[in-house]
């Protein structure tokens, strides 16, 4: 992802005219790689039924991806060696293909959980490569729209990607809907072959840089933010579904629209937070941070409502869609220099952050019920609120 992680080979002369095709490849391989981590959220109930244990259990399907992605992430350059990027995209796309499938066959919680590994390291490689590939795709002038286009596939995924999945679930079932994954990730794999060019790497990475980019204070400020906030979500949003089954009392159908529209509204908040952290990122930090805590914190208390649910999950999905974009955007524009080992950084703490989030809002939920656990979520995401209002950027 950088000169101190996946060193680039020399710039190739300009291409005219640019072609977006690659790109929007790349962004729909990112986009299955996080709807695929994601996917538990809108499931947990009828996959802790089928499989028998609790939520708080089944939730760590979001745990252990997170924390094999992280793991996996710094060290993905190493892992890849000298092998062409486009051949390492299609691979692990391959790899995230098989881990759908296993899940949509699986017995037990063993085996699911085993699927979710390989999830993990597919997540931690396609999400470092993806990073790397705005530079190699267009022209100097556009590789800052690349770039968001490419993690916008992060964000709709993460907004987006659950509401249909439920919608799929309460189809065809859960396993459907890993099914459904996996036909993607064959899609997706295709498209790859399609539409990148060879994507060749002369050079193996180094991980010296990292130490340096660490002792930056505002990237340090910036990758706090993101594990607070992200922590926070998911401590809470991994389990939104037996709190809108148990303390709003609706039904599977109902729920799946309930998350839709949380969906869209993330969609939104992508689109529109994101021009805004290109030229302020700490406003939209702060502005996507306040939303969030706002809406865990409001959300108990509109669950006597169908209108008081949907106020605080499109308040919730508004804030939340611009977080990824956002907080990247301040991370990488603390060190401008060092663009892609800062998102290196960045991609490893926003994924061990879902780990541990899913894993504490799992004990919270299990040990104090679900008011409990979106109380949780409000500290946590109030934290990193804080921390984004005494930081910034350069520093």
């Amino acid at each position: 992802m950088s000169n101190a992680l996946c060193t680039e080979p020399p710039k190739a002369p300009p291409r005219t005219p640019t072609r977006w095709a690659p790109v929007l490849a790349v962004a729909l391989a990112t986009f299955t790689v996080v709807s695929s981590e994601m996917m538990p959220v809108g499931l947990l109930t009828p996959m802790a039924h089928t499989l028998g244990v609790t939520d708080g259990v089944a939730g760590l399907s979001l745990t252990i991806t997170g924390v094999v992605a992280a793991a996996v992430s710094p060290f993905a350059p190493a892992l890849i060696g000298l092998h062409d990027r486009r051949r390492v995209l299609i691979a692990f796309t391959a790899l995230l293909t098989a881990a759908d499938a296993l899940s949509a066959l699986a017995p037990n919680f063993a085996v699911l959980a085993a699927s979710r590994v390989l999830l993990g390291v597919a997540m931690g490689v396609v999400w470092v490569v993806a990073a790397a590939l705005g530079s190699r795709l267009v022209d100097g002038t556009k590789v800052a729209l690349a770039t968001t286009l490419i993690f916008s596939g992060v964000s709709i995924a993460s907004v987006l990607g659950v509401p249909l999945g439920t919608y799929l679930a309460a189809a065809v079932g859960w396993r459907g809907a890993f099914w459904a994954l996996a036909l993607l990730g064959v899609l997706c794999a295709a498209v790859l072959a399609l539409a990148l060019p060879p994507l060749p790497v002369h050079e193996r990475g180094r991980l010296g840089g990292l130490t340096a980019v660490l002792r930056h204070r505002g990237v340090a400020a910036g990758l706090g933010i993101t594990a607070l906030v992200v922590i926070g979500h998911f401590a809470g949003y991994t389990y939104v579904r037996p709190v809108l089954e148990s303390d709003a009392g609706l039904a599977g159908g109902v729920i799946a629209s309930c998350l839709l529209v949380y969906g869209l509204a993330g969609v939104a908040g992508n689109f529109t937070l994101g021009p805004l952290a290109g030229r302020r990122p700490k406003t939209a930090v702060v502005t996507a941070l306040a939303g969030v805590t706002l809406a865990t914190a409001l959300l108990p208390y509109g669950t006597g409502s169908l209108a008081g649910v949907l106020l605080a999950l499109v308040l919730w999905g508004v804030s939340y869609g611009g977080v990824s974009v956002a907080t990247q955007t301040w991370v990488s524009a603390a060190a401008p220099e060092r663009f892609e080992t800062s998102v290196a950084l960045w991609s490893a703490v926003f994924n061990a952050s879902i780990a541990l989030g899913s894993l504490a809002g799992g004990l919270v939920i299990d040990q104090a019920g679900n008011r409990a656990v979106l109380a949780a979520a409000a500290l946590f995401t109030g934290g990193g609120l804080l921390l984004a209002a005494i930081s910034r950027p350069r520093g």
